[in-house]
């Protein structure tokens, strides 16, 4: 199922940004105050579908698939370097092109905890909100092994022959990442639409394959020195939303955010998995569109202002 067929997936009319000689993939809905969804690994903008339904009609809603996932361009890596730091300047040029550089509701899930946060590292004057979903913005926690079939994906032949080969993180994480209520097969179908052979599989790999777990490992610099200017937005309004029954993104992870976003609203949902969009759906939007409504944040905003005029 490619091109035209899986445009038909969404609900959305989507646009293309060329960069590089690449056509990243987003969505681009509504109007408003933005609200920049970052999606992670293995998934596309089609996970943030009933969220941009639900947000459109008071909300710029911008939701970009990553090179390699969804309908972007799935280049070999001759072509691109699937690095964090790269994730971090397509999102970067992305928003430059759409002018989006203030005011930004941040929605970040997965792998999108480490882009987005990367991003708003950058430009921490941008950001208005964040909404954190089953995800990290730094490293491993001590407490949290890396789970095995992550292990195998990440360093051997046979998880290369598993995810590429027989989509095997893709079409699994289809049915784990759910805990409440199974995907239905039309659902399923659409998550693992894009990474449809060999060759359209690579980022799936190489997202695992760039989790950097010791000083040795390219982007370990990075992810510590987002993980630092974390402290940056103690004071920003935050929503997280939570599945505790995730196997990766786990209470380990949950305690971390708790630690470095003490502000933020926690909301735990003790059935759900990592796909807490769909385990939960009805009831984070609901959360999620109460929190974006909140009239405090603009109070914090303006405090923030005063505080930075004077000194």
């Amino acid at each position: 199922m490619v091109g035209n067929n899986m445009e038909a997936l969404l609900p959305f009319k989507g646009q293309y940004f060329e960069r590089n000689g690449l056509k990243q993939h987003y969505l681009n809905q509504g109007q408003g105050e933005p609200v920049v969804m970052v999606h992670g690994n293995p998934s596309w903008c089609y996970y943030y579908r009933n969220l941009v339904e639900a947000l459109q009609s008071d909300h710029q809603c911008i939701v970009p698939d990553h090179i390699g996932c969804g309908l972007s361009d799935k280049p070999d890596d001759m072509d691109y370097d699937y690095t964090l730091e790269n994730r971090i300047n397509d999102l970067d040029a992305l928003l430059d092109h759409l002018d989006i550089k203030e005011n930004i509701t941040l929605v970040v899930h997965d792998w999108g905890g480490m882009i987005g946060m990367g991003y708003a590292a950058r430009h921490p004057e941008r950001i208005k909100r964040l909404v954190i979903l089953n995800t990290a913005a730094f490293h491993l926690p001590q407490d949290k092994m890396l789970p095995i079939p992550l292990w195998i994906c990440r360093n051997t032949l046979l998880g290369t022959l598993l995810v590429r080969g027989f989509n095997a993180f893709s079409s699994i994480a289809s049915y784990v990442g759910v805990k409440r209520k199974p995907m239905s097969k039309e659902v399923r179908e659409a998550f693992v639409a894009p990474f449809n052979s060999w060759k359209n599989r690579i980022s799936t790999l190489r997202f695992v394959q760039d989790i950097p777990l010791s000083p040795e490992d390219r982007n370990y610099q990075l992810v510590s020195d987002i993980a630092s200017s974390l402290s940056q937005f103690s004071e920003t309004p935050a929503l997280v939303c939570w599945g505790l029954k995730d196997f990766v993104f786990d209470k380990y992870f949950l305690e971390q955010w708790k630690q470095r976003l003490p502000q933020a609203q926690f909301n735990e949902f003790a059935d759900c998995g990592h796909y807490i969009l769909e385990d939960a759906s009805d009831e984070v939007i609901s959360l999620v569109k109460s929190f974006i409504l909140e009239p405090s944040v603009d109070c914090v905003l303006k405090r923030r202002k005063m505080a930075d005029s004077k000194a």
